[in-house]
């Protein structure tokens, strides 16, 4: 036992290490993306569609390596989608309902990975918003009920109609 006490107590100690820089880089993360916000809010409009799966990540837009840290979207969490005629609102366990506007949303599409996720080709579903300092970002969930194209289409379709809207209220 004494002959293994070194290994021991050097393996903990490594750990120990570890834990500490993945707390210390943690936090780092969240003061470096102290500015962007989740908007929060219930759903409004009325119901198009509904789709449920997995949160995965939020990165920066078409940096699908740079994970943030923002408020209410920083951990994996189960996820429930609304697609309204306002926006696209995401309810997740323990916290409160993330609405992304129509005037918010840059896009939706087809990915196969970001940060420490790699699925089958096009299995997540990536939309890209904005925040309200201006930060573009890219959402993915990994659907498990429904067709993500059909989710692709809807988020789509509301960028669509929205912008229809915003051209005939300015004539």
């Amino acid at each position: 036992m004494s002959q293994q006490l070194p290994g021991i107590l050097l393996f903990v100690s490594l750990a120990i290490v570890a834990l500490a820089l993945m707390v210390w880089g943690w936090r780092r993360r969240a003061r470096r993306d102290a500015g962007i916000a989740a908007p929060t809010g219930p759903a409004r409009g009325t119901r198009r569609a509904s789709f449920g799966g997995l949160y995965v990540a939020t990165t920066r837009h078409d940096q699908p390596l740079d994970r943030l840290n923002v408020r209410h979207l920083a951990f994996r969490s189960r996820v429930a989608i609304a697609v309204t005629d306002a926006g696209v609102a995401l309810d997740m366990p323990g916290e409160p309902t993330v609405f992304l506007d129509a005037g918010r949303l840059d896009g939706a599409g087809r990915a196969t990975w970001t940060i420490d996720r790699v699925v089958e080709a096009d299995g997540l579903v990536l939309v890209a918003w904005t925040a309200d300092d201006g930060t573009v970002c890219d959402t993915y969930i990994r659907l498990q009920d429904g067709d993500p194209d059909a989710l692709v289409a809807e988020i789509e379709r509301l960028r669509t109609d929205f912008a229809s809207a915003a051209m005939g209220a300015e004539l």
